[in-house]
């Protein structure tokens, strides 16, 4: 059973950090085993970048052949994926995701991210401000995760009556050029704000539109894409995504949303989405009624074959 000082410890969390933003794998790969070749390429501090290096060893990252020479292992080779590294340089984008965790406290009295305390601004105004860290946000959520997976539709069968997908708040367009190319007969729409819309590209068959999608979406499509969006809002925020694809699909329309919840399940706590932006994670039964109060319905649930849940919606009819 683990002891309560045990799981507030922050030193390894933190040395892990440090050890992704100054480089070290890269600079061990290079060649540099000693630790004072690592810190002046790093440009570090010899004795306290060594001691960093020994507790992630006591750790199981990192080796240490002999007294101040490090080699890398199976786990400190996960420091060479850009992807990974990306989430964790305090210099880069994993530090607006690793400093917002001191404002949890506040977070959990209020109910609302702290994000501001940090950085002075909330975090989607962040990434307006500093256009090399919004690049950044956008590697991580779309590239930097993989190829996703086109089958965004529980029964491949429907894919013969689709001939249009609108993929909203679909970042560069990762999802949306997979869909394309999964099914030559579809066209498609991203819908993104303009910093992020001016860098996809697509051939003949897709549309960027340059906008918020808090805003009225391109009507008339048959399949309404969220995905990694609903999550990372609050109820009332996730309501008005909601409502407005909602109003785009009618009448006929179907609306898919990326989840993380199984039925009967609670939801994933996702505390980091609390404190980056108050957005929450949603059990199936929390998503069926806020689907619903924003004029959806749930058709099905399942998982695509790559393992990920999504859930299918019609918009209600209004009078």
């Amino acid at each position: 059973m683990p002891d309560l000082f045990s799981l507030a410890d922050l030193c390894t969390p933190w040395c892990v950090h440090v050890a992704a933003t100054l480089r070290v794998a890269q600079h061990i790969e290079a060649g540099r085993a000693q630790i004072a070749e690592i810190a002046e390429a790093a440009g570090a501090d010899a004795d306290a970048l060594g001691r960093v290096l020994r507790h992630l060893v006591s750790q199981g990252v990192f080796d240490e052949p002999s007294p101040g020479r490090f080699a890398l292992n199976e786990t400190a080779c996960g420091f060479l994926e850009p992807g990974l590294l990306l989430g964790l340089d305090l210099d880069s984008f994993g530090g607006r995701m690793a400093y917002p965790w001191s404002t949890l406290l506040k977070a959990v009295r209020t109910g609302k991210p702290a994000y501001d305390q940090i950085f002075g601004r909330s975090f989607w105004d962040d990434l307006e401000a500093n256009p090399e860290i919004a690049v950044q946000f956008d590697e991580l959520m779309g590239p930097g995760h993989g190829t996703p997976d086109p089958e965004v539709l529980l029964d491949p069968a429907d894919w013969a009556s689709v001939k249009t997908v609108v993929d909203v708040g679909g970042g560069t367009g990762a999802l949306l050029s997979e869909i394309l190319r999964a099914h030559p007969h579809v066209h498609g729409t991203l819908v993104e704000l303009p910093r992020v819309a001016a860098r996809a590209t697509f051939g003949e068959r897709a549309t960027v539109v340059a906008q918020s999608f808090f805003d009225p979406l391109p009507a008339g499509a048959d399949v309404y894409v969220l995905k990694s969006v609903v999550s990372d809002w609050p109820d009332a925020e996730a309501r008005q995504i909601l409502a407005r694809c909602a109003e785009a699909a009618r009448p006929s329309g179907r609306v898919v949303v990326f989840t993380s919840a199984d039925p009967g399940k609670p939801a994933s706590p996702e505390l980091l989405m609390l404190v980056l932006v108050g957005g929450k994670g949603r059990s199936l039964e929390e998503f069926r009624e806020l689907a619903a109060s924003a004029g959806l319905r749930v058709t099905a649930y399942g998982h695509q074959p790559s393992g990920r849940g999504i859930v299918e919606c019609r918009p209600v009819e209004r009078d």
